[in-house]
């Protein structure tokens, strides 16, 4: 059956896996991977506790920069949403300037969060929210890139926006150096590090990839314009070993070996496009 890219319409060719498929035109990459989130089969090996750990660090560096970037178009005091909030560190970090709120559908993590004293609503977005409920900002950190209609969730965010909102997505870059890399081995016959970026077998995959030109497409198509939009770190040395090693626990010294390597490039590393970037948009007020 005959797919089309959902940022410019082009038809869809097939990927580098089965379950991988790239537009020609926008370079926007989809995958058909199923959604396995509060399942009890799911990913026996996945350890979130040290995936936490890993990926702390990192994301409250990237956190405090966008929330700046928020502050640049709502005043304090505004209230924000955050998607997928997870284990609510760009909450804690947000409610310092603004009345935040946060919604998370894996229920072991919304349940471990909630005992922080978190705002929270369990579920999924949109439907954990009222009709009525209005915020000056939603975000989607690391989130947008795992919802199966991407489309379908844009809309909703125009429908809970205050006049004037802002809507902030922090996701991966297909143009990113680490997932150019893994391209190149899974053409030689080495898809494992593919496999690990798109998150297979982990009870939410990955689903899209875009780089800023794909998803401006995706935004503008979807009624939004885009304001501005950065790029994020997407390593740094604290947490770094956690993060390698938080799936699986029998490859230790390849896990070591990797971390020396990435530890040594990492000045380099900085230089390149990076893995993550920001897009800031508004709606278009029709």
């Amino acid at each position: 059956m005959t797919e089309h890219c959902i940022c410019c319409d082009t038809v869809m060719l097939v990927g580098l896996r089965d379950w991988h498929k790239v537009c020609p035109a926008c370079r926007y990459e989809k995958a058909t991977l199923t959604p396995t989130i509060n399942e009890t089969t799911h990913s026996p090996s996945l350890n979130e506790g040290a995936r936490a750990l890993g990926l702390r660090r990192v994301r409250q560096i990237n956190f405090r920069r966008l929330l700046q970037q928020i502050l640049k178009l709502i005043p304090r005091g505004s209230t924000l949403l955050d998607v997928g909030c997870a284990h609510g560190w760009f909450l804690e970090i947000a409610r310092t300037e603004l009345k935040v709120e946060g919604i998370e559908p894996d229920r072991s993590i919304y349940e471990e969060t909630l005992r922080r004293g978190l705002p929270l609503r369990y579920g999924y977005f949109p439907e954990a929210l009222a009709p009525s409920d209005r915020y000056d900002a939603i975000t989607f950190n690391d989130v947008i890139e795992h919802i199966p209609d991407v489309r379908l969730a844009l809309q909703a965010v125009t429908e809970h926006l205050n006049t004037e909102g802002i809507l902030l997505l922090n996701v991966p870059n297909r143009d990113g150096v680490f997932y150019r890399l893994s391209k190149v081995f899974c053409r030689l016959g080495v898809p494992s590090f593919f496999d690990r970026l798109w998150q297979v077998g982990l009870p939410s995959p990955h689903l899209h990839y875009f780089n800023r030109k794909s998803l401006t497409k995706l935004l503008v198509r979807s009624g939004f314009k885009v304001q501005s939009y950065g790029r994020l770190e997407t390593i740094v040395l604290s947490g770094l070993y956690k993060r390698i090693s938080y799936v699986g626990t029998n490859y230790w010294l390849v896990n070591v070996l990797l971390y020396l390597a990435v530890a040594a490039v990492l000045p380099i590393l900085k230089l390149l496009p990076s893995d993550i970037f920001y897009i800031v948009a508004t709606p278009e007020r029709r």
